[in-house]
């Protein structure tokens, strides 16, 4: 076993990642200023998709030495344009939206838990409690409302205090 081609297989292989790794990164910042900040928004299941997808390229931009710099950008500008795309066709057609965004769902509604829902949308009863915790309740009596939101996030409304 050579130890030693683990740790450190030369000075060309750093001097590289550091170039292109710092030239990638302007590129990735770059292209996502002109973009704009919807392009890292986790507005939903496409945005997260996309997201995950820009740091898995910029990954491989920074240790394949087979990808160049400028396949590298190519690929990060396809990407947002890409998600540009489907946000611009979401807005307008509300068909299309549909199909790549899901609806809120109610989870607890005037505190009782929607079983139906809490199944179909595979979220437990802890996890719903959980929510309402951190909105500084404390069980499932005190909540009017909890929702998942299309980004996955859990809203909760909590009753006035009597």
């Amino acid at each position: 076993m050579n130890w030693q081609g683990m740790l450190f297989q030369g000075w060309e292989g750093v001097v590289r990642t550091l170039l292109v790794g710092g030239m990638a990164y302007v590129v990735l910042v770059a292209f996502v200023r002109i973009s704009g900040k919807r392009t890292l928004a986790k507005l939903n299941a496409f945005d997260l998709v996309v997201t995950v997808a820009l740091g898995s390229t910029l990954s491989a931009i920074l240790l394949q030495e087979s990808i160049a710099l400028a396949e590298g950008a190519t690929a990060l500008a396809l990407l947002i344009a890409m998600q540009y795309s489907v946000a611009f066709m979401s807005v307008r057609w509300q068909g299309f939206a549909k199909v790549v965004r899901s609806d809120p769902t109610l989870l607890i509604r005037n505190g009782a838990f929607c079983d139906a829902a809490l199944r179909s949308e595979r979220v437990t009863h802890d996890e719903a409690l959980g929510a309402i915790r951190a909105a500084g309740g404390r069980g499932v009596e005190d909540a009017r409302f909890v929702i998942l939101e299309s980004d996955g996030t859990l809203s909760v409304g909590l009753r006035p205090e009597s």
